[in-house]
């Protein structure tokens, strides 16, 4: 049988057959070592084919294979440096959570985040939450924030998962999508989706008011199917975001604002780095692109995965 995986929890996979019944579904042994270098060897959005088992109470299978994936979301394991995870498969878009604080995304993470979603060809939309919290000047933070990353060609929505503003908007994006949501613990993915799909009641916590961090409501990735012709994967929160598998030649490329001056550098292998006449340092100098997106950039090139994780800039 063929099926979709909606939840993944290390050992037990939920697959969702063609037609509509679950199953609860298990990998054998072997499986997990055949060329899989992720910690994760099933990912949630996976489609697979799957025996179902006679002998058992209830639904239950085992996973013959993964049917090709058309794309992935991947960073590197936080604790396992040389694997990877996948957190979700077969994804049209991306909504990431910011918040300015409590807790704060710092503008690295979001371009790590960013520039996986452009290498796996996935459109990313940045969802600035709990604008309803936020001081005049922290408004005003936010929108130099939204409008450095329209610059960059991202779309960018201002919300209040919890009052319910703009959330109408995205639910519209959403419709015959398959949509993640992602962000750091405490950003508000699951009260949004509480507030696209209130039937789901997925369960909240408050912020950790010591470290301005939120609380691990989420465990595993878990997929859900909307009323309006619609799936949402909901993810755990993510402290940081180490790229994975990208050649130095081609990072640039997964800044769109690069890409599209690109081809105005002097030398078509231009890194951006010391070359002359580089058409990325001269938008720069003219403040077309952010020296935020611009460290990002060098930070990824040098490979430095440690200093941007989030709880570094709160000790």
């Amino acid at each position: 049988m063929q099926g979709t995986v909606y939840k993944s929890t290390g050992s037990w996979y939920q697959v969702k057959a063609e037609d509509g019944d679950f199953y609860e579904c298990r990998i054998k042994g072997k499986f997990r070592i055949q060329g899989i270098k992720s910690t994760n060897p099933v990912a949630v959005g996976d489609k697979v084919i799957f025996d179902p088992e006679a002998e058992t109470e209830g639904k239950t299978g085992v996973i013959k294979k993964i049917l090709e994936r058309d794309n992935y979301i991947i960073r590197k394991s936080v604790n396992l440096s040389k694997q990877t995870h996948i957190i979700a498969s077969n994804i049209d878009q991306v909504f990431l959570l910011v918040t300015l604080n409590n807790p704060p995304t710092l503008t690295t993470f979001i371009d790590r985040f960013l520039v996986t979603a452009e290498a796996y060809d996935i459109t990313a939309v940045l969802l600035f939450n709990k604008v309803d919290t936020y001081s005049i000047e922290e408004l005003a933070e936010v929108k130099y924030l939204a409008e450095m990353y329209r610059k960059a060609g991202y779309e960018c929505i201002g919300i209040s998962a919890k009052k319910g503003k703009n959330v109408d908007k995205v639910k519209e994006k959403m419709k015959g999508k398959t949509s993640m949501i992602s962000g750091h613990s405490g950003t508000g993915k699951s009260t949004l989706i509480n507030a696209i799909e209130p039937s789901l009641d997925l369960k909240t916590a408050e912020i950790s008011r010591q470290h301005s961090q939120g609380q691990h409501t989420t465990t595993f990735a878990e997929m859900f199917d909307l009323c309006f012709d619609a799936r949402i994967i909901d993810t755990p929160g993510i402290k940081g975001f180490g790229v994975v598998d990208m050649e130095r030649e081609e990072i640039g490329d997964y800044f769109p604002e690069f890409l599209e001056r690109k081809q105005d550098c002097k030398f078509h292998n231009c890194l951006h780095l010391e070359e002359p006449k580089c058409a990325i340092k001269g938008a720069l100098e003219k403040g077309e692109i952010a020296w935020s997106r611009y460290k990002s950039y060098l930070q990824i090139m040098e490979g430095e995965d440690e200093n941007y994780r989030i709880d570094q800039y709160q000790k």
